[in-house]
């Protein structure tokens, strides 16, 4: 199945989604968002890497900023922070460039490296659009993190592959729904920009089911 452009989601809803389904229905579905300090500071850090006037070249090394991406067969489009082309012989060629060139994503992110996918997953479906948009296949990728200023090497395994496909396809589904889930409130409901709109605190009463056994059975026992 091929997506048409007017079906493509934003690449970028990936990490909002693994992180939490709710929060991603609220802000990509419902069109709700508010700001907190590590959206703000999310946003400065791309400032300059999403600035698609700034290209570099170094030697046999082509940087490019903001580079849009998309994904028929997943059905998605966003942009890349940063592809680094590096001449290779057995890469692919660039229109107006000499040679051929293999392609390496570079994703920047606010804070330190996770104990999640989340990151992974983001970087990953960058990859696989490239992919499809170049013919080429990108077995690797770097995330940089700006609270360590170092960047992180990682594999694109077909587990993690698989794992993209799937999600995207999940995230179709509650678009076509127009569903926004429920979740289970947990400790990185405190660190969600979206708190304050989703009312986690909610999630933890009673259900009207509950309350009317527990009043029944109440009864029953005078």
């Amino acid at each position: 199945m091929l997506y048409n452009e007017d079906e493509f989601l934003q690449l970028s809803g990936i990490q909002h989604f693994a992180f939490c389904r709710r929060q991603w229905a609220l802000a990509y579905i419902e069109m709700q968002w508010l700001e907190n300090v590590r959206t703000v500071e999310g946003k400065i850090l791309h400032e300059n890497a999403h600035n698609p006037s700034l290209k570099e070249k170094r030697g046999d090394l082509l940087i490019v900023r903001a580079m849009p991406i998309h994904s028929c067969e997943m059905g998605v489009s966003g942009e890349c922070d940063i592809v680094e082309f590096h001449k290779d012989k057995d890469g692919v060629p660039l229109s107006g460039r000499e040679g051929t060139y293999r392609a390496v994503p570079v994703e920047y992110k606010r804070g330190k490296p996770k104990t999640d996918d989340v990151d992974l997953l983001q970087v990953t479906a960058q990859a696989m659009c490239l992919e499809e948009m170049l013919c080429c296949t990108i077995p690797y990728g770097y995330i940089y993190y700006g609270e360590t200023k170092h960047r992180l090497k990682v594999e694109f395994n077909e587990e993690i592959r698989t794992k993209v496909k799937n999600i995207f396809a999940e995230m179709h589904k509650y678009e076509n729904q127009q569903y926004t889930p429920k979740v289970k409130t947990s400790k990185k409901c405190n660190a969600c920009s979206l708190k304050d709109i989703c009312l986690p605190v909610l999630n933890k009463k009673k259900s009207v089911a509950s309350y009317i056994d527990k009043m029944i059975s109440e009864e029953e026992e005078q």
